[in-house]
């Protein structure tokens, strides 16, 4: 598989004094077309609003720090209205048109990754924009959005030429946007930085997984993700899909080194990652990870609602199912050594402490 598989940072796309909007490229990080899977990061400054758009993909959006305000409208639905926060993980299906803001000082950044096998280039989302100058209204004559929204031609163009900015705008402090609804949150996000922990290894590490169960709307996306948090030293088994899915990670924060085993008992990657770069695992391929002193987090979507993971080490490892003898024949070694190598490992679960 001649595929570079380097982690990689986002390239910016758009943006002024409201904030910006990075995407990852294709072109630089090639499993991103051959996997159909997009990447961006959305930055909204103080008053910044990026306006309202709807995607060609589903995705999932993660917020990654500062507190805002989103609105999302989903086909068919009323607009909901929800806070959002660091750690919250938001479903986003076809057809879902949604708009940003941020109200505070600190910076509001969202990260999306989703799926961009229907959508009109692999490997990137498309936005189609309600309002701004790359707005739908700009692309029907005024004959059509007279007749379409029936209003007279001064008010088609104040629809058309009021709005200068394009993608993401900065609001004047005294303009007030809807305030959001508690109750607008449920069902539509979970809060990762808060959930209970699906697993949890002293001085190893963390995990929630996002899923049907606790946010349905990801049947819908067909995503499911995680967020793992690797205590400084650890390590993380090494593991691979066992249906299919890609694995597409976001560093958070901190910095580790990781290594991908492909076809052919093949290293394929050998790398440090650090907080803002984007890798991808191919299918089926072994990937594992150690992280640094001061430890590391990483937010992964993977191309299946409700993912299944084989360990090849830890108390749950595959090595463990397989009977003596096989694994005898199989290393060609004494039963001495396969003991010793079935012995290991009786209570670790996927994450593995420093050794001490």
């Amino acid at each position: 598989m001649d595929v570079d598989l380097t982690p990689k940072l986002p390239k910016n796309v758009c943006g002024g004094d409201g904030g910006s909007y990075q995407a990852w490229c294709p072109d630089d990080l090639g499993m991103l077309k051959r996997g159909n899977i997009g990447a961006a990061k959305l930055g909204l400054q103080k008053n910044g609003l990026a306006l309202p758009r709807y995607s060609d993909s589903a995705k999932v959006a993660y917020v990654l720090q500062g507190n805002g305000v989103a609105g999302i409208v989903l086909p068919e639905k009323d607009e909901k209205v929800i806070g959002i926060r660091k750690g919250d993980a938001i479903a986003l299906p076809f057809g879902a048109v949604t708009w940003w803001y941020n109200k505070e000082d600190a910076e509001l950044i969202v990260l999306f990754l989703g799926d961009t096998s229907k959508g009109h280039k692999a490997g990137s989302f498309t936005d189609f924009y309600l309002t701004g100058t790359n707005g739908i209204f700009t692309g029907f004559s005024s004959e059509f959005v007279s007749r379409a929204w029936d209003v007279d031609e001064s008010t088609v163009k104040a629809l058309v030429g009021s709005q200068s900015g394009k993608g993401i705008v900065k609001l004047d402090g005294s303009i007030k946007l809807p305030d959001p609804k508690k109750e607008d949150r449920e069902r539509l996000v979970y809060n990762c930085e808060e959930a209970p922990l699906d697993v949890d290894i002293k001085n190893g590490g963390r995990v929630v997984v996002l899923n049907t169960k606790n946010l349905p709307l990801v049947a819908e996306i067909g995503l499911g993700a995680d967020l793992v948090k690797l205590d400084g030293g650890a390590m993380c088994s090494p593991g691979f899909s066992c249906d299919s899915a890609l694995q597409v990670t976001y560093i958070v924060s901190g910095s580790g080194r990781v290594q991908v085993v492909g076809v052919d008992g093949k290293r394929v990657l050998e790398t440090t990652v650090k907080a803002g770069q984007l890798f991808i695992v191919p299918r089926f391929f072994v990937v594992s990870k150690i992280c640094d002193p001061d430890g590391m987090s990483w937010f992964s979507i993977i191309t299946t609602p409700n993912p299944i993971f084989t360990h090849l080490a830890g108390r749950t490892s595959v090595w463990k199912a397989l009977s003596p003898a096989v694994l005898e024949a199989s290393f060609k070694v004494s039963s001495e050594v396969e003991k010793k190598f079935r012995g290991t490992r009786t209570s670790d679960e996927i994450f593995f402490p420093p050794s001490k």
